[in-house]
């Protein structure tokens, strides 16, 4: 949806966190990271940011709870833009159900497009769908495919919950969005930040250029390291996607299973 809303629309709707308001009461056109991240040119930050702390802390709490009992668990990014009635829609579908067969849950963005495509695909496959969504300045709200939802005010929360979960990332043609995610997870791996897990990029035609730039311009310029895009695996099959998954997971119980010594 376009940003442009009138305040008094009586369906206008949008979440602010965990709180769902609607018509005049959605009307304010920032975000709660928008004010955080603000510059004040008074000091009265001095009294508000320390009490922001309280809010950070209990979305961190809130996302911890929900989530701790998870199974193991994938992410899966990719465009809010993606129409049901587009291909990239239905290998979204298949890669979610392919991701449940496989043993997994399918933790997405929890919108439309990709997202809904992956968590929708989960259902399909009656395993269990996870949508963490985010407060935005426009009408979003979690799509009807998820199980499990949480929705966050703030980004760097959402992004914790999105890796703490999962044992891999797929993802799906999408936008910044997708591409800040994408690097968020790449960042991390390439710094030992998080224990190494694949990364998936479902689509050769989208993702190839990209690649390309990467193991050419980036590598030969000494901007990453030879080998760093090797973090990256592009195909165009979901069941090459799941394969990676689970041939990653089997060698990380590999490396923490003692040998019998017998």
């Amino acid at each position: 949806m376009a940003a442009d809303f009138k305040p008094d629309d009586p369906h206008y709707l949008r979440y602010r966190g965990p709180v769902r308001v609607q018509g005049v009461a959605a009307a304010e056109s920032s975000t709660t990271d928008q004010r955080l991240l603000a510059n004040a040119d008074d000091a009265d930050w001095l009294h508000r940011d320390p009490w922001r702390v309280m809010r950070i802390q209990a979305e961190f709490v809130e996302g911890f709870g929900a989530l701790a009992e998870l199974p193991d668990a994938v992410t899966v990014f990719g465009s809010a833009r993606i129409k049901p009635d587009s291909a990239e829609y239905a290998i979204g579908r298949e890669l979610g159900a392919a991701l449940v067969r496989a043993g997994y849950a399918v933790i997405t963005g929890g919108g439309p497009g990709a997202m809904e495509a992956a968590n929708r695909g989960a259902k399909d496959a009656d395993g269990l769908s996870v949508g963490l969504g985010i407060e935005l300045p426009f009408e979003q709200g979690l799509n009807d495919w998820v199980d499990l939802g949480i929705n966050f005010r703030y980004f760097f929360v959402r992004k914790t919950m999105f890796v703490k979960y999962a044992q891999a990332f797929v993802c799906l043609p999408g936008g910044f969005g997708t591409l800040d995610e994408l690097f968020e997870a790449l960042t991390l791996v390439q710094t030992r930040k998080v224990t190494r897990f694949p990364i998936v990029l479902l689509g050769s035609e989208y993702w190839g250029g990209l690649v390309d730039w990467i193991r050419g311009t980036l590598t030969e310029q000494g901007m990453v390291s030879p080998g760093d895009a090797d973090l990256l695996t592009v195909t165009d099959s979901v069941e090459d996607a799941i394969d990676i998954i689970l041939r990653a997971d089997a060698a990380r119980e590999a490396e923490v299973t003692p040998e019998d010594p017998s």
